[in-house]
C-alpha cells in the first residue's frame, strides 16, 4: 500500500443516538452510528485529503464488523485492525435533553479494545507514516493499552515520526492521580500537544493559556495549541505565540466530536506546511462546523467545504467592518 501521512489507534464504539430530546429512559428509537476520538480524527483528516491509517482490536461480532466497514468506507486504511473472540465491541448511548445538555453513557468496560497489547503493534505499519496521533483515552482503557501506547511512542521515536497528542481526558475511566502522571509522561514525548484549557490546568497545574503553554514548551513540546471553546484557541512555540479567534456558531446541534475535528484541522495544516496561525484557524473552523450536525463524525467537512466556510466568514467580517 502507499505510505500514510498519519497513523492513529484506539477504541471506536457503536453509538446509539436517540431520535428525540428526552431523558434516556423515555427514548424508544435509536439511530446506529459510530463514535471514537481517534477514528473521528482519522475520518476528518481523510476527508481533508490526507492518507490515514486507523487500527484497533474489535469484537468478532456484528458491531465490530459494522465499525470496520464504516471507517473503511470513509477511505481510512484499516488493514492493521484485529478481531478477538475474547470480548465484545463496546457501545454507548447519548442522551440529548437539549443541545446544551448532552449526556453520554458508556458500556465499554472490558471491551475488545481494552485487550490491545504491545505485541499487536505492527512496527512496519506505524513506521511508514509521518505522524503518530494519540489521545489520552486509549491508555485509560487498561494496563495493556497503556503499555501499547508507550510501545507505539517508542516505535515513532525510533523512526522519526512526529507525535501529536490530544489529552482528551476521560476521568470516568481512571483515577485522578494515575491520569495526571500518565498524561504528563505521554505529553513529555509529544511534539505537538492539543489540550483544552481545563485539561492543561489538570496536567500542568497552571491557570492561563500562556502559563500552561510555556510550561509545556519548557518540558520539551515544540508546539502547544490550547482549545478555548467558542473563544478559539491559543498557540505557542519557542518562537511565536498568539490567539486565534473562534467562529460564531448560531445553533449548536451536537457538541461531541468538535475537538476531534479541530485535531484533524491542525494535523492537516502541519502536513501542508501552513503557518501556525492559519493552521489553528482551520482547526477552529472545523470545530465550529462539526457542532452543527448530529453524530460524532457525520459533520466532519471536506477541504472545499472548510475553505468555503472560512471565506464566507471572512467576507461577513469585512462587511461588518
Amino acid at each position: 500500500m502507499k505510505s500514510l501521512d498519519v497513523v492513529t489507534f484506539g477504541e471506536t464504539m457503536v453509538l446509539f443516538q436517540p431520535d428525540a430530546q428526552l431523558p434516556l429512559e423515555y427514548v424508544h428509537k435509536f439511530q446506529k452510528q459510530i463514535g471514537g476520538a481517534e477514528s473521528n480524527m482519522a475520518i476528518g483528516l481523510q476527508r481533508l485529503g490526507h492518507r490515514v491509517g486507523w487500527f484497533s482490536k474489535l469484537g468478532s461480532d456484528p458491531f465490530g464488523r459494522y465499525v470496520l466497514q464504516t471507517i473503511r468506507g470513509e477511505g481510512v486504511d484499516t488493514s492493521a485492525c484485529l478481531f478477538t473472540d475474547e470480548a465484545p465491541t463496546s457501545v454507548f448511548f447519548k442522551e440529548m435533553r437539549s443541545s446544551d445538555a448532552v449526556n453520554v453513557f458508556y458500556y465499554r468496560k472490558n471491551g475488545s479494545a481494552s485487550l490491545l497489547k504491545p505485541e499487536d503493534l505492527d512496527e512496519a505499519y506505524i513506521s511508514q507514516a509521518k505522524i503518530l496521533h494519540l489521545t489520552g483515552i486509549t491508555p485509560a482503557l487498561s494496563n495493556s493499552c497503556l503499555e501499547t501506547v508507550f510501545a507505539a511512542i517508542n516505535i515513532a521515536k525510533q523512526h522519526g515520526l512526529k507525535i501529536v497528542f490530544d489529552p482528551n481526558i476521560r476521568m470516568k475511566l481512571w483515577g485522578k492521580e494515575k491520569a495526571k502522571a500518565v498524561l504528563q509522561e505521554i505529553a513529555s514525548y509529544a511534539d505537538v500537544i492539543l489540550p483544552g484549557l481545563d485539561e492543561g490546568k489538570f496536567i500542568i497545574g497552571k491557570t492561563t493559556p500562556e502559563e500552561i503553554a510555556s510550561a509545556f514548551i519548557q518540558r520539551g513540546n515544540q508546539t502547544v495549541i490550547i482549545k478555548l471553546g467558542s473563544k478559539g484557541a491559543f498557540y505557542q512555540t519557542a518562537y511565536e505565540s498568539g490567539y486565534v479567534e473562534g467562529f460564531k456558531v448560531n445553533h449548536v446541534v451536537d457538541p461531541v466530536g468538535a475537538g476531534d475535528g479541530f485535531a484533524a484541522g491542525i494535523i492537516s495544516g502541519i502536513l501542508r506546511n501552513e503557518s501556525l496561525q492559519e493552521t489553528v484557524r482551520k482547526g477552529n473552523a472545523i470545530g465550529a462546523m462539526v457542532v452543527g450536525v448530529n453524530g460524532d463524525m457525520e459533520g466532519l467537512p471536506r477541504m472545499e467545504e472548510v475553505e468555503s466556510f472560512m471565506n464566507q466568514t471572512s467576507e461577513k467580517r469585512d462587511v461588518i467592518r
